[in-house]
């Protein structure tokens, strides 16, 4: 009922229905929002448990209004601010309620406050921030408690020492982000968006909470797939002391007991399964874990996680050509480029729903993988893409570009690297570490791509050896689409609109071969778009029968490939985004270009090549 409001308010120039919080804030309405806005609620925005790989019970959310000013760089905490902000969107979206560009000379503040109780203080006190995009300084009642560089990453501190001793607490945090005035991974933001190059974010983006712990308490978990030996390696980090600390773990299947296994913190405690059942796309079975921290015989924190057990690795098939081989078997990945971006919430899905939404359509069109663009979604995103069965290949968000680049048959990439200064190698290294951290545990990540179409790449074989010795269990897309080397797992080419393949004689006995990125077909749809006019796709139509039929002659073309040598391709793209008219949905979701069961019926195609080798 609130949404069906909504949309007629807005398409009749009426004023919103809004309940008290709400009158402090409303969307920005000069562009096109998402069918998901108007579900958001102002008093209790993404109220979902924010980690699902190590949940615990007793949490607080601090989502929804804070006080909001921008303010010269380098000035003091403001005394007064310019208004309200809806937290997490980014300060330059819609659903922020406040819609303004926030640059290199500018930074942005927040100010919130929130209450503990008695029992917030018996123990430490974490204060979560899923991602704030570029450089946050945490303030609480009026003190310092730690910095964090890193657009992409989660990071949390200790303040129980920082509390006064009322229930109240005033939060502030400080956010200075400089876009592409910057050395920073910053995906496709820029101060100027134009082309395939979006809006900037800057500032939280996504929830910040608050979690009470016990003083000795599971800081970390790292959990392994042993695809071959029928188990999973568990390894739990813990902050505390304790000479008789030690930990429980136990796996269950549909609520029942099928593995358990103790150990010590920081050691590697191994659960066997008797009966192992495989993660899929075909069938994402998911193992619940228990893990528990004892002191004696008393259990002093317990959290939830989960893991699978699947395999990803690279074989030579019967004609010498490297195959890329899910749990042993060549399965053909084919999915859609996306760059999780949404009309109102920017990097921010609007709901839980919105941001399950893109993957079920994906599945529903008959994909079975998704290789997320030059940006990191939240962990709810890759948990929805663990239980419905999406394999994820993950980019590094690009940033420091400048080098030269050139990509046609027989060229494959040749260009130069990016001389990167050391404070800019040093960026790049401990944020691309900071991510694939945070998301080692989702069994859905398979593919691990530092580089793309040498957008600031840089010692390419040194960061790709790194990362293979960081994460040896997933392949490395050393540059998709960039310029390449021997180094990593995977050949990646990238060619609009038609498919191609690298060259099997040349590439095919040492790496995996892909088409990284193809198609691009585009279609405006009259009254779903960014702007009116002057949208844009690698190759236009008018109509979607148009359209559609084209697109099937993309998958005639990139059938005989398969048999040839290709493991992979991505086409360009889930959506719309701003002016790009290159996806299969609209910008704001609510219009499918193309029929899902059409679209499904055709790239069965392409598995059952995979099925006939």
């Amino acid at each position: 009922m609130r949404k069906t409001i909504y949309l007629i308010c807005l398409f009749l120039g009426l004023p919103l229905l809004l309940s008290a919080q709400d009158k402090e804030w409303q969307p920005k309405t000069e562009r096109i929002l998402s069918i998901f806005a108007a579900d958001v609620n102002a008093e209790k925005p993404l109220p979902e448990y924010p980690r699902p790989q190590m949940k615990r019970e007793n949490w607080v959310n601090l989502n929804g209004l804070w006080d909001y000013a921008i303010t010269s760089k380098g000035t003091e905490a403001p005394s007064t601010f310019d208004g309200k902000i809806l937290v997490p969107f980014a300060v330059e979206s819609a659903l922020s309620g406040v819609g303004k560009s926030v640059g290199k000379d500018q930074e942005l503040w927040y100010k919130t406050t929130f209450e503990v109780d008695r029992a917030m203080r018996r123990g430490s006190l974490l204060l979560h921030f899923g991602a704030v995009d570029w450089e946050a300084e945490v303030f609480l009642n009026g003190t310092s408690v730690g910095v964090h560089h890193g657009g992409y990453d989660p990071f949390s501190f200790e303040v129980k020492e920082h509390l006064t001793s009322g229930r109240s607490q005033e939060l502030m945090v400080r956010v200075w982000d400089p876009t592409d005035d910057g050395p920073q991974p910053r995906g496709k933001q820029v101060n100027e968006p134009r082309g395939i190059w979006y809006t900037p974010v800057t500032g939280i983006w996504q929830t910040v909470w608050l979690e009470p712990v016990a003083a000795n308490h599971i800081s970390e978990l790292k959990n392994t797939p042993d695809f071959d030996s029928n188990a999973i390696k568990v390894t739990a980090k813990v902050n505390g002391q304790g000479s008789n600390l030690g930990l429980k773990v136990v796996a269950k299947d549909n609520g029942q007991v099928v593995s358990e296994g103790e150990g010590k913190p920081g050691e590697e405690i191994t659960l066997t399964f008797a009966q192992p059942k495989h993660w899929s796309p075909d069938n994402p079975f998911l193992y619940d874990i228990e893990v528990s921290l004892v002191e004696g015989r008393r259990t002093v924190d317990k959290v939830d996680t989960y893991s699978a057990l699947r395999k990803i690795s690279m074989e030579a098939d019967a004609e010498g050509t490297q195959r890329m081989l899910l749990n042993g078997e060549f399965l053909f990945q084919y999915g859609p480029l996306d760059q999780g971006w949404w009309p109102d919430g920017l990097y921010t899905a609007p709901t839980d729903e919105a941001l399950l939404f893109d993957i079920l359509k994906t599945k529903e069109m008959g994909f079975n993988m998704i290789r997320k663009h030059v940006k990191v979604e939240p962990a709810r995103w890759y948990y929805h893409c663990d239980k419905e069965g999406m394999l994820v290949w993950q980019d590094m968000p690009s940033g420091d570009m400048g080098n030269t680049w050139e990509t046609r048959p027989g060229v494959y990439g040749r260009g130069s690297e990016k001389d990167r200064t050391p404070d800019s190698e040093e960026i790049f290294r401990r944020e691309w570490k900071a991510i694939m951290d945070a998301n080692y545990n989702f069994p859905s990540i398979v593919v691990w791509v530092p580089f793309n179409e040498a957008w600031g790449q840089f010692k390419t074989e040194e960061i790709v050896e790194w990362t293979q010795a960081h994460d040896p269990t997933r392949l490395v897309n050393s540059a998709s689409g960039g310029n390449f080397t021997t180094a990593g797992e995977i050949m990646d080419l990238h060619n609009y609109p038609d498919p191609v393949m690298p060259d099997p004689r040349i590439w095919g006995q040492h790496q995996i071969l892909v088409l990284g990125e193809y198609g691009g077909l585009g279609l405006p749809v009259e009254g779903h778009t960014w702007q009116e006019k002057d949208n844009w796709g690698y190759q236009s139509f008018e109509d979607k029968e148009a359209l559609a039929k084209r697109y099937e002659k993309l998958i005639d073309d990139l059938v005989p490939f398969i048999d040839k040598g290709l493991s992979a391709a991505v086409y360009t793209q889930t959506t719309d985004v701003e002016v790009e008219v290159n996806g299969l949905m609209t910008y704001d979701r609510e219009v499918i270009k193309l029929d899902p069961t059409f679209l499904k019926n055709l790239h069965d195609k392409l598995y059952r090549e995979t099925i006939q080798r």
